[in-house]
Formats: C-alpha cells, sequence, structure tokens
C-alpha cells in the first residue's frame, strides 16, 4: 500500500514540475482571446499582466475562464467587481480549455511581462538615414554659377592676352590703335546676347513644360502617417484602406472608422523611432492621440465620448481635370502594382510624389509596359493579338498594342 501511495506520490510531483508552454499558450491566447485582451493594455476586457496575482485561487481563476457566469453566481467579491467595471458584459465561456491549456495562457501571459523591450534604433544614425534620404536637388545652378565663373576668366584671360601683344608691339616700334573697350565691342555684345538667348530660352521652355508638375511635392499632414509602419513593417496590404482602388476611378482616402479598426486596440506606437524629412523626431503615440481627438475616442473609458471632426489631408497627387485616369483599370484589369507610379510607397513616412505623371511619362509606360494578356477576360475580346501570341508572332502584348497611346484613351 505504502508503495502505491510513493508511485502516485512520484506521479504527481512528476506532473506538477512539468512546465506549461507558453509556445502553445500563445497560439490558445490568439485563438480564444486575442478579440477582447492585451497583455499590457486594456481592450473591451481588462489587461491581463499580473492577472494571477489579482485572483486569491488559481482554481477560481481556471474556473472564471471556463465560465465567468458561474463564479459571479458564487458571489465572489472580485468577480463581481469585475463583471460590473466592464458595464457587466459576460465574458465568453471557454468550456473544453483544459487546466494545462490554461497554464500554458498564464504562461504566455507572464512570458510577454517579463519580455525585454527590443532596443531602440539608435537617434542619431536614424537622423542621419532621414537626412540623407532626402533629395539631392537640382544641379542647375550649381552648373550655371561655374559656367559664368569660366566665362569671366576667358574674358580676362582675353584683356590679358591684348595688352601683352600691345606691349610687345610697342617694344618693337609698331604702332597699335587704341582698342575697343569691351563693352562697346560688337563682338562681345553680339555673343552676349546670343549666350542670353540661348540661356533664357532654355530656361523659359523648361518652365513652361514643368507648369503644373510637382514630383517630389511633399506637404506636411495634419496626422504623421507613416506608410513605412503601416504598409512596410506591418504588411497591410494597400487595398485595405485604399479599398476602392480596384473597382473604382479613384483610390479614396480612407474614413477615419477604417483606421480606428486597429486603433482601438493599437493605442500607442512601439515601433522604430520616426523622423520628418527635415530629421526632426515624431512622437508616434501622440499622433495616434490626434486621431482619437479627431474622431472623438476616449481610450481610457473605451468608448466615443464626443462628435467627430474630418481629418483635412493634404492632396499629393493630382492630373489636370482634362486627363482620365482610373484606378481600377489599372489596378484590375492592367495588374499595375502601386509602386509603378508611387514609388516605393512602403519606405516612405511622408508621402511624397514620386513621378511627374507628365503626358510623355505616361506614354512611355504605355509604350514598354507589358500587359497580364493570358488568362484575364478584360483583354478576351482582342482575338488578333491572343493568335500572334499562340502562333508566336509576338513575344508579349504591350498597352500600346491596345491601343494606350491613342489621345482618346485619356482625353475625351
Amino acid at each position: 500500500m505504502s508503495v502505491l501511495i510513493l508511485c502516485a506520490g512520484l506521479v504527481s510531483s512528476i506532473s506538477v514540475a512539468q512546465a506549461a508552454d507558453p509556445g502553445a499558450g500563445k497560439t490558445l491566447f490568439q485563438q480564444n482571446c486575442a478579440s477582447c485582451h492585451n497583455v499590457h493594455k486594456k481592450l473591451t476586457g481588462p489587461a491581463l499582466a499580473g492577472v494571477e496575482d489579482r485572483w486569491a485561487d488559481k482554481a477560481l481563476l481556471h474556473k472564471w475562464i471556463r465560465n465567468s457566469a458561474s463564479v459571479i453566481a458564487s458571489g465572489d467579491k472580485y468577480a463581481v467587481d469585475l463583471f460590473n467595471a466592464y458595464n457587466k458584459l459576460p465574458m465568453t465561456a471557454f468550456p473544453a480549455l483544459t487546466d494545462a491549456d490554461i497554464d500554458n495562457m498564464l504562461a504566455y501571459i507572464k512570458q510577454e511581462e517579463t519580455k525585454a523591450a527590443a532596443p531602440k534604433a539608435d537617434a542619431g544614425a536614424a537622423a542621419g538615414a532621414a537626412a540623407g534620404s532626402k533629395d539631392s536637388g537640382n544641379n542647375s545652378l550649381l552648373f550655371g554659377i561655374i559656367t559664368l565663373i569660366l566665362a569671366i576668366v576667358a574674358v580676362i584671360l582675353m584683356q590679358i592676352n591684348s595688352n601683352l601683344n600691345k606691349l610687345a608691339s610697342e617694344k618693337e616700334g609698331h604702332a597699335t590703335p587704341e582698342p575697343v573697350p569691351f563693352y562697346k565691342n560688337k563682338v562681345y555684345i553680339a555673343l552676349c546676347i546670343l549666350v542670353l538667348f540661348i540661356v533664357g530660352g532654355y530656361y523659359t521652355i523648361q518652365g513652361a513644360i514643368n507648369l503644373g508638375r510637382q514630383d517630389g511635392y511633399m506637404p506636411e499632414q495634419p496626422i504623421f502617417y507613416s506608410h513605412k509602419v503601416h504598409a512596410g513593417i506591418n504588411q497591410i496590404n494597400c487595398l485595405y484602406c485604399h479599398s476602392s482602388a480596384e473597382k473604382s476611378k479613384h483610390a479614396m482616402i480612407p474614413s477615419e472608422n477604417v483606421c480606428m479598426n486597429c486603433h482601438k486596440a493599437v493605442t500607442e506606437y512601439t515601433g522604430p523611432d520616426l523622423y520628418t524629412a527635415e530629421g526632426k523626431k515624431v512622437n508616434g503615440t501622440a499622433e495616434i492621440q490626434k486621431l482619437y481627438d479627431h474622431v472623438g475616442w476616449d481610450k481610457d473609458a473605451g468608448r466615443y465620448t464626443k462628435p467627430g471632426q474630418p481629418i483635412e489631408w493634404k492632396k499629393i497627387h493630382s492630373l489636370p481635370d482634362h486627363v482620365y485616369f482610373n484606378h481600377s483599370q489599372h489596378v484590375s484589369a492592367g495588374k499595375v502594382q502601386c509602386q509603378t507610379c508611387h514609388g516605393d510607397i512602403q519606405d516612405m513616412d511622408e508621402v511624397k510624389q514620386f513621378a511627374d505623371l507628365s503626358m510623355g511619362w505616361c506614354v512611355n509606360c504605355h509604350r514598354t509596359t507589358k500587359v497580364q494578356f493570358a488568362e484575364n477576360n478584360y483583354y478576351s475580346i482582342f482575338e488578333k493579338l491572343h493568335n500572334d501570341v499562340k502562333e508566336g508572332k509576338v513575344d508579349s502584348v504591350t498597352v500600346e498594342m491596345l491601343g494606350g497611346t491613342e489621345c482618346q484613351k485619356c482625353h475625351y
């Protein structure tokens, strides 16, 4: 009998000694709890950091997780107070969870509590990178100054040469006429007029060509929204926010409720340091608070407490009224990636206009871009081109071959 008791005690001690598995607990937590709970902050339910310390009896905590209603019915003071504090919303029951499952989730919560914060990126290096990312700018002014200096040097050397010739002639006894001052010299005057005409004409033409173009335009927005954080680091699909890009002419600026789908839970910024194009550090959490101020959300109360106000975003990409452009035609039919027109948007903290969006830029794109012609119902009516591809007469089809450079495609 004593041997049986000893064996039972050994088995019991071995099972207790088995450590809980935080990895399995993370999976269970994400499947069952993450929609309402976060380890470090309050969502629909309370933050779970220190949850074991808040319950006097671990067995009662297990019972609460399986069926909170039964614990509330028992009259436990902490359970009743917790129920009342969260608007008397009953927690979903999880009767299928075993003690081992719950211990694994609690181990995951404890692991998240003690996990060291990731080291911050070196501010100086980030600031340097931000400053280095600025456009190098146009060097035309520098070249113009250098050209002017060289022209002045050339005139001085010509004058020196003339004086030396005069001195040499006088030394040999030859009479030399008095030279005409350069500002009265018809040759010099004609050359200056010609140079001014060429330079002035060049810059006038360039200015006329660039009227209305604003590549590199990067206005300061009311909220510092980083596409690098959202589309780059967090891999949020462009179409989640710009949902009409594949269905409509316009890509659409998302309404605030789309932002709040995530930011009801994401209340503070914990990612890499953010910097403006000028190298000024940005407080990401303060920018999230600006969103809350616009929509009237109280993150502590977990509800909307005042009327919302629209966010006045500044438009960056703008085409003339006489130009027709349809996002859905490019995104859905043409299978064009966002980066083709907008640049590496996933790497931009502040969005700027990547291309000049001129007619020449668009036409050249249509001349060289190969469309996804096969298995694309949008192009099913082009029977001749389909036959040419099958017969090997052409290996690919460009937008130009589909009439993409005809005037009426964009101007009608």
